[in-house]
């Protein structure tokens, strides 16, 4: 963590609602006049399109079946070394993942490549990521049993739940604002079936197959970052999603809620926000719930003011 080089961190899982996150954030940051650095989480990843199928096939023959969730597919340590090279220089590697035709005539690549690793571009305000990781943490931990007389090893005070037994890469103590961004579990089955499907054809078993062999590592290392997150912010559908696996479609915003929890609620005046969203409510002192079609105006109403408290402490230090 760095006042000097503020780091935002946005996690979550596939179908979390990526473009929503993003209008959100590039909102705040035009409003705020805010330079950031935007590092994607694909640009992490160990392997490419084509590489993948090779690679995960061996695995599973191999009896050790891997996912894009775990480390075997993801490039953690150098994910954590730029976090720790940005806090603490403003600077750190890079590389970006071609995914659209744009981006291929942008950086003159094909499509399913990664650019070269390069240094970031100094002057920046903050450093944006957002991904699947951006609070991950590559070791064995537990959560803490509060009758236990033992002191457990803490890295910030968003650990404090957390017991680390086993030290390894730990991205979360690099951040600075840690947002989730994630569906329940059902929605986000329903959302991914649907998107293999129209994106790469592939059946609803085979989407079935792919959920089964990802759910130890998204157990390990997805959900845990939840935990440790300044604010999640997590859509919950109204309809019957009972059986996620013969789902004809996927919920809409309008059929949906999204469910506000703060880490610190004492930090935020919640007269007001209720006030700002229809039939918003308190369903816990330190959970807000507002409709499906609010989740961007939330992010930006919740959010701003934190981003923006970060880029005042960072120039106040700039002026001394």
């Amino acid at each position: 963590m760095s006042a000097r080089h503020p780091i935002i961190a946005v996690t979550g899982s596939s179908g979390a609602g990526t473009s929503t996150v993003q209008n959100a954030f590039a909102d705040i940051f035009r409003r705020e006049k805010i330079h950031a650095a935007f590092v994607h989480g694909n640009s992490y990843r160990r392997f490419t399109p084509q590489e993948v199928d090779q690679v995960f096939r061996e695995a599973a023959e191999s009896g050790k079946p891997i996912s894009h969730f775990g480390p075997e597919a993801n490039y953690f340590d150098r994910l954590e070394g730029l976090f720790r090279e940005y806090a603490r220089n403003g600077t750190g590697l890079v590389r970006e993942y071609v995914e659209t035709p744009e981006m291929a005539e942008v950086y003159n690549h094909s499509m399913g490549t990664y650019t070269p690793w390069e240094e970031l571009a100094p002057g920046s305000d903050l450093m944006f990521y957002e991904g699947q990781h951006g609070g991950c943490i590559e070791a064995t931990w537990s959560m803490r049993n509060m009758s236990e007389s033992h002191n457990p090893v803490v890295v910030t005070e968003r650990h404090k739940l957390l017991t680390r037994h086993d030290v390894g890469v730990d991205i979360a103590r690099w951040v600075d604002l840690l947002i989730g961004v994630v569906p329940s579990i059902n929605l986000e089955w329903i959302q991914k079936i649907h998107a293999d499907f129209s994106g790469i054809g592939r059946s609803a078993d085979a989407t079935v197959t792919s959920i089964m062999r990802r759910l130890p590592d998204y157990v390990r290392y997805i959900t845990p970052q939840f935990s440790l997150t300044d604010i999640n912010f997590q859509r919950v559908p109204l309809v019957d999603t009972s059986n996620p696996f013969i789902a004809r479609d996927v919920p809409r915003p309008d059929e949906s809620m999204v469910v506000i929890r703060f880490r610190e609620p004492k930090r935020f005046d919640f007269t007001c926000l209720l006030k700002q969203f229809p039939h918003a409510f308190m369903s816990r002192p330190n959970t807000m719930v507002v409709e499906g079609g609010d989740m961007q105006n939330a992010l930006e109403v919740v959010c701003g003011p934190l981003v923006q408290e970060l880029v005042e402490k960072k120039r106040a230090l700039q002026e001394i």
